[in-house]
């Protein structure tokens, strides 16, 4: 879901310095319950929102505005109506924001903690508000932080939907392909169809070196997976041989997908990169 509004529109780049009253180094997946600003393509002109955790759907923000620093200091608001109010899931989100001291919050007419966040608020003990907050440090790729949400649900309930996927996900993330093989392995054993399990496991393999495992999984795999899976399965596959220089291999791999991957494909313009790179 993507939500384009002020908040996170018009971006220039983003500074980790600070500037002002303002210091642009937090990241979102910090910034949890806080007003935050983002600058804009404009010098004078930084958007705002309040950034938020939905159990269903992750790491979000409701956007504010948009906010001028006068020459004095003060912190001038441009608030949106309730009615253009719009929502932004930051799952994965790797944007640096401000955090903006209290003080400032008030000055622009806004509550610390706004009402409305009443509704979202969770037992920040239960296995779903600690799973929640796991997958979202996994989605930014902080995993030790997401192992210590993950191993708190794992402690109130071992067989939480979607917890072993979180494991391997991290495992594979942290370059510990052993241990993400076995556990994909294993659940394998009760999901047979799952096509996300298949395509970890070809990662797993491929990155320690298992090629020929990697495309028997690969073989088995693909009834169960969409063409999404399917394709990142079979472009690391492909891009593995590509950078071997093992053209044998390469144009296998590469004849075989020609036959499925739409032209339309960002991948098609990828396969005849390499594909010119290794002078076929």
């Amino acid at each position: 879901m993507k939500y384009i509004f002020l908040l996170f529109a018009c971006l220039t780049c983003i500074y980790a310095n600070a500037q002002g009253p303002l210091n642009f180094n937090k990241r979102l997946i910090e910034s949890e319950n806080k007003w935050v600003a983002i600058k804009t393509a404009k010098d004078s002109l930084y958007g705002y929102g309040f950034v938020y955790l939905d159990v269903t759907a992750g790491l979000s923000a409701r956007e504010g505005g948009s906010f001028k620093i006068t020459k004095e200091g003060a912190f001038v608001p441009t608030k949106n109506v309730p009615y253009q109010t719009r929502i932004i899931r930051l799952q994965g989100s790797a944007l640096i924001v401000a955090w903006i001291p209290v003080d400032k919050v008030k000055e622009m007419q806004e509550q610390e903690m706004p009402d409305w966040l009443k509704s979202y608020k969770a037992d920040t003990t239960s296995a779903a508000w600690l799973f929640r907050k796991g997958v979202t440090y996994n989605a930014v790729n902080d995993m030790p932080k997401a192992f210590y949400y993950l191993d708190r649900v794992k402690k109130i309930d071992p067989k939480y939907p979607g917890l072993e996927f979180e494991y391997i996900y991290a495992y594979n993330a942290l370059k510990q392909y052993d241990k993400a093989a076995a556990m994909i392995e294993n659940a394998l054993i009760t999901q047979p169809n799952n096509g996300d399990l298949y395509k970890e496991l070809v990662f797993a393999q491929v990155n320690s070196n298992q090629m020929g495992k990697a495309e028997e999984t690969y073989k088995k795999g693909i009834e169960h997976s969409s063409i999404n899976e399917k394709t990142e399965m079979a472009f690391n596959i492909l891009y593995t041989y590509f950078a071997k220089k093992n053209k044998e291999k390469f144009n296998y791999w590469a004849n075989d997908i020609q036959t499925w991957l739409p032209a339309t494909s960002p991948r098609a313009k990828d396969l005849t990169k390499m594909k010119e790179l290794l002078g076929q």
